[in-house]
């Protein structure tokens, strides 16, 4: 997969822009700051966004391109973030070391997804947040239409509510709602898409 995404994201532009997607913004705006984890934080709009607000950052994707435009961004902004190249078994953390950990468009392979989130959940301490933005499966009427309205081509990679609910079983739902939104971010999510915004508390 990081072959793809490498030769995807060598360009000079930032695909999905250098601002952070609304839904994460929204929340993080109402949290104090604390520690997070972003997985597949792709070319860091996200992270750098929280780390300029004092969270302490830790990111990862499977990209090395990724990564080095994320400490570009961070670097224009004049702050660090601690960012890993691996994939989601190969992350490691100590047992309840984060506040938040944000999966924004963390869109993975059917088999391996519910493997992968479920791999991370020790990492957030208890009372901590999830913050989920993912397209749903009604995605695809919205890609036959425009190309830039983004998302996988493969629906297994799309989320149903069902999905995200049992991936996150054993956790306090204080939002699930799939919705239409409009996107502008970079030339990569362009238009209206259809995804699922999901808060979540471990208890």
């Amino acid at each position: 997969m990081n072959t793809d995404w490498n030769k995807r994201y060598s360009v000079e532009e930032y695909i999905y822009g250098k601002q952070p997607n609304h839904f994460f913004r929204t929340v993080m705006d109402t949290l104090s700051p604390g520690k997070i984890l972003l997985p597949a934080e792709g070319e860091g709009r996200n992270g750098v966004y929280a780390a300029c607000r004092k969270w302490d950052v830790t990111a990862f994707d499977s990209s090395s391109v990724a990564r080095q435009k994320a400490l570009e961004l961070a670097g224009e902004n004049g702050i660090g973030i601690n960012y890993h190249v691996c994939d989601y078994p190969d992350f490691n953390c100590h047992e309840s070391v984060f506040d938040v950990i944000a999966f924004i468009y963390a869109h993975l392979p059917e088999e391996q997804k519910h493997a992968c989130y479920k791999h991370l959940s020790p990492c957030l301490k208890i009372g901590g947040k999830v913050i989920f933005e993912a397209f749903s499966k009604n995605q695809q009427k919205y890609q036959l239409n425009n190309p830039q309205a983004g998302g996988p081509r493969d629906p297994g990679m799309l989320f149903s509510i069902e999905e995200v609910e049992e991936i996150f079983t054993g956790f306090h739902i204080l939002k699930l709602e799939e919705k239409d939104i409009c996107l502008s971010e970079g030339y990569g999510h362009i238009g209206t898409s259809s995804v699922i915004q999901c808060i979540a508390e471990k208890i």
